[in-house]
């Protein structure tokens, strides 16, 4: 019996069945640079520009549309995010709060009727450390 009418009887194409008697080839992996890609000084131009003191506060669409403004097109808001990212400065530019860490406050007693609370489980926890030392 021919290839042809066996692929028939089974009810699948021909080049599908000589596709799948086949191994698949390996495909090597090209990484292409995009002619409309920034040069390596113009990536530096557009870093040394976000790093101005004037813009260290600054979200990055606004020193793009600042620098809009200016009349200087140095390049799109989302390559600026991707030349902040390659050097790993991706984070909140502006300065933010940072709150001191909450301290749990300590129950000292060295006699009875001293401490004071509505909350039992921390009198039960501080018993517990007092028995135990």
């Amino acid at each position: 019996m021919g290839m042809r009418r066996a692929c028939e009887l089974v009810g699948v194409a021909r080049p599908t069945w000589f596709r799948h008697q086949q191994p698949p080839k390996p495909r090597k992996h090209v990484a292409r640079i995009s002619p409309r890609a920034l040069s390596q000084g113009e990536r530096q131009t557009a870093l040394d520009t976000l790093h101005q003191e004037r813009f260290c506060d600054v979200s990055v669409r606004e020193v793009y549309a600042t620098l809009l403004d200016e009349g200087r097109y140095l390049a799109s808001v989302s390559t600026m995010y991707r030349i902040l990212h390659s050097v790993e400065e991706v984070r909140e530019r502006r300065r933010v709060a940072v709150h001191p860490p909450t301290v749990k406050p300590e129950l000292v007693a060295t006699a009875p009727r001293q401490v004071w609370s509505w909350d039992i489980s921390v009198l039960q926890q501080h018993n517990r450390r007092f028995l135990m030392s």
